[in-house]
């Protein structure tokens, strides 16, 4: 099981990552705190002290068309804040 799928780069994130060093991933929705915890360590060799995630449900949305009413939804997405130990930071551009 993948857990780690992307890291989150937007503005929120960035400054959360230069003010409180939190820094956001997306990551499995089955995943638990602990294995979150163990896979950002392993991936980045830093220490986490904190981990909170974030389950984001589904946007529905109904469009109008000719041929009749269409019904769609994103998908659902468990999002991670982790925050890093004093004095460690993790370079998210290096690795794209």
């Amino acid at each position: 099981m993948n857990i780690l799928i992307k890291p989150i780069i937007t503005e929120k994130a960035t400054a959360a990552s230069e003010l409180r060093n939190c820094y956001t991933f997306a990551v499995n929705t089955k995943a638990n705190k602990v294995e979150i915890k163990k896979a950002v360590e392993a991936a980045y060799g830093v220490s986490v002290e904190k981990v909170r995630t974030i389950n984001v449900r589904p946007d529905r949305s109904t469009k109008f068309t000719k041929t009749g009413i269409q019904h769609g939804k994103t998908n659902a997405v468990k999002k991670a804040i982790v925050q890093l130990a004093e004095g460690e930071m993790i370079d998210l551009y290096s690795n794209m």
